[in-house]
């Protein structure tokens, strides 16, 4: 079995841990995972699994999960076993304890920049050198920034400070994460780049899952256009023809035209800088915010509203025991590998962006991975739905 290291928030060693009935636990590239354990409550270390305990694999800190929830656990027909079922979150779970709070001096919290940048830029003020510092999560710090990703532009506004990442992190590509640093006594909050794997490059071997490859043990697809838009009249503010609007991807024609209206209103025309009254007493005046930053804005604003209307494809898999590619030494989560099934004609370069580790007494380990998105839940329509209400906040 994966031995479970458990330690407390101050780095301290508790107990480690080899025996359970089972471990599940789940990594998510754009999102946040979990990890549900089984295990006899007489069992060594057990009694150890206590509530913001941290657990984690042997050495692999970057699996590290805080316990948020235990319970005797039921069998089939209700009756308490001995066996306690825990539940946690991954470290980086901590970042939906904030919200992104605008500055005193301006409605929102503006950035642009490099992908990289601005998730470092929301993470600093709202998590680690947060202006009330009842805010600051302890021991928590930001790895060097290395400026990855494409340059984007985002305004937030009391948004819970997870949520922003995996919008950041799908539109980007890149991955995000909170790591244990044993020898320095912190928590890193990290930015990762995945691989790329896929058959046509050539600077890293290449990963093809595939049944015919004997790589994927199952292989489900589903292919949608029920939700599809592909261009975008994106409108911030103003009244009637006065109003700024953009379009975006205007080049499709006819039936090959899927039409989305972005309500973005609360795009700021103005922005507020420090001056001084009459007087000579420090204050803020508004003024214009120039044309290219307020039509970035707009851009990254329908961006991301066409991105949550695109061909849907989601497709997952079970990953052979004896696949010739190695978890974690040939792939890993959030790299770009090749999926092929030649029976249904599908061959495509895909992101990995959840992994699901599974162990179970008397099984071999079983590693599950959905390629680019999971199927929505019903929860997941719901929060998107109230994130297109964009009702337009005066301060």
């Amino acid at each position: 079995m994966l031995p479970l290291r458990i330690i407390d928030l101050n780095f301290n060693l508790i107990d480690e841990i080899t025996q359970y009935s089972s471990l599940q636990f789940t990594r998510k590239w754009h999102e946040i995972g979990e990890i549900e354990l089984k295990i006899n409550r007489y069992i060594r270390g057990a009694n150890e699994l206590t509530k913001d305990r941290i657990i984690f694999p042997h050495n692999h800190l970057h699996k590290a999960y805080q316990i948020k929830h235990r319970e005797i656990e039921l069998d089939e027909n209700g009756k308490e076993t001995e066996n306690w079922l825990i539940k946690a979150k991954p470290l980086k779970a901590w970042l939906s304890q904030r919200l992104i709070l605008p500055p005193s001096h301006t409605a929102y919290d503006n950035k642009q920049g490099n992908a990289e940048t601005v998730m470092k830029h929301y993470v600093n003020l709202h998590a680690v050198n947060p202006v009330d510092s009842k805010r600051k999560i302890p021991k928590l710090v930001i790895a060097p920034n290395k400026n990855r990703g494409d340059s984007i532009s985002r305004s937030s506004r009391f948004d819970v400070l997870s949520d922003e990442m995996t919008t950041i992190s799908q539109l980007s590509g890149l991955g995000w994460n909170v790591v244990v640093d044993i020898k320095n006594k912190q928590f890193v909050f990290e930015v990762a780049e995945g691989v790329n794997r896929v058959a046509s490059q050539r600077v890293n071997p290449p990963v093809i899952f595939s049944p015919e490859y004997n790589s994927l043990k199952n292989m489900e697809y589903t292919e949608s256009y029920l939700d599809y838009k592909n261009m975008a009249y994106v409108a911030g503010q103003g009244e009637g023809v006065e109003r700024r609007v953009i379009t975006l991807n205007d080049t499709s024609t006819g039936l090959d035209r899927y039409e989305l209206f972005v309500d973005a209103r609360d795009v700021e025309e103005t922005k507020s800088v420090d001056a001084t009254d009459s007087e000579g007493d420090p204050t803020t005046e508004d003024v214009p915010r120039p044309e290219d930053e307020i039509i970035a804005e707009l851009t990254d604003r329908g961006k991301e509203k066409l991105a949550e209307h695109e061909q849907e494809i989601y497709m997952g898999g079970q990953i052979l025991a004896k696949s010739p590619f190695l978890y974690e030494r040939d792939w890993d989560l959030g790299d770009i590998i090749t999926v092929q099934n030649k029976n249904w004609g599908i061959t495509m370069d895909i992101r990995i962006t959840e992994i699901k580790e599974i162990y179970e007494v008397g099984n071999p380990k079983q590693i599950e991975v959905v390629f680019d998105k999971d199927k929505p839940t019903f929860i997941d329509i719901i929060k998107r739905q109230f994130k297109n209400m964009n009702p337009v906040i005066k301060s």
